[in-house]
C-alpha cells in the first residue's frame, strides 16, 4: 500500500495519474494547502520543503518516503518494471530530458504566468509580459516536438507525458491564447485526456 499525500494541483495530479496508470493500491491523503497543512511538523518530517506531493511506500521491508513529483514518477516507473519509462537507454534518456524540461521550464513559467494573471495584486504588466512571452516560446518547443513524435519522448506514452500533461491542460483552460498556434499540442492533450487513469486523476 502506498500512502499518497497530495492536493488538486498540477504537481499533485501527475503522481495521481501515475498511480492510476499503474493500477496499484494507494491511500489518498488530501492536504489542505490553504490551511497550511503542508507546513505542519508531521508533513515536514516527510518533506522538509513543505510541498506536495509525497508518497510513502509501505511495501518495502523499510518504508520508503519520496517527495518531489518528478522523483516520485521516476521511483514508481523504476520500481514497477520500467512501466511508462520507455525502452532502452536512448529512449529513457529522452524521457528524462522532457521531464527535466517540465520541471525547469513548463512548470515555473506557466505557474508564474498564472500567478501574474490571477493572484498578483496589484497587477504588474511587465511581469505578465515576461512570463507570457516565455510561455509562448515553451509552447512552441512542445509543439515542434509533438509535430515529430506521438509523445514527448518518442513513440511511447511515458512519465514525460504524465509529468507535463496536467500543467499544459490546466494552462490551456486558463490562457488559451498562448496555444493558438499549437495544433499538435492540442491533439496531444486531447489524446491523453481520454485515458481512463487521467480522467480519474483530473476529476
Amino acid at each position: 500500500m502506498i500512502d499518497f499525500y497530495t492536493a488538486h494541483t498540477p504537481n499533485g495530479r501527475k503522481v495521481w495519474i501515475m498511480l492510476e496508470e499503474l493500477g496499484i493500491p494507494y491511500k489518498l491523503h488530501e492536504i489542505d494547502l490553504k490551511k497550511g497543512e503542508q507546513k505542519k511538523p508531521e508533513f515536514l518530517a516527510m518533506n522538509p520543503n513543505g510541498r506536495i506531493p509525497v508518497i510513502v511506500d509501505n511495501s518495502a521491508i523499510d518504508s520508503v518516503t519520496v517527495f518531489e513529483s518528478a522523483a516520485i514518477l521516476y521511483y514508481l516507473a523504476s520500481k514497477y518494471e520500467g512501466r511508462f519509462f520507455g525502452y532502452g537507454l536512448d529512449e529513457r534518456t529522452h524521457v528524462m530530458e522532457w521531464m527535466m524540461f517540465q520541471m525547469s521550464a513548463v512548470g515555473p513559467n506557466f505557474g508564474n504566468l498564472n500567478y501574474g494573471h490571477h493572484s498578483m495584486e496589484p497587477k504588474n504588466p511587465a511581469f505578465i509580459e515576461r512570463f507570457e512571452k516565455e510561455s509562448i516560446r515553451i509552447v512552441d518547443v512542445l509543439e515542434t516536438q509533438l509535430g515529430k513524435n506521438d509523445y514527448l519522448a518518442g513513440g511511447n506514452y511515458t512519465i514525460a507525458d504524465i509529468c507535463t500533461y496536467p500543467w499544459v491542460a490546466g494552462m490551456m483552460d486558463r490562457q488559451p491564447k498562448i496555444f493558438a498556434q499549437a495544433p499538435n499540442l492540442k491533439a496531444w492533450v486531447q489524446k491523453i485526456s481520454e485515458r481512463p487513469a487521467v480522467k480519474i486523476a483530473m476529476a
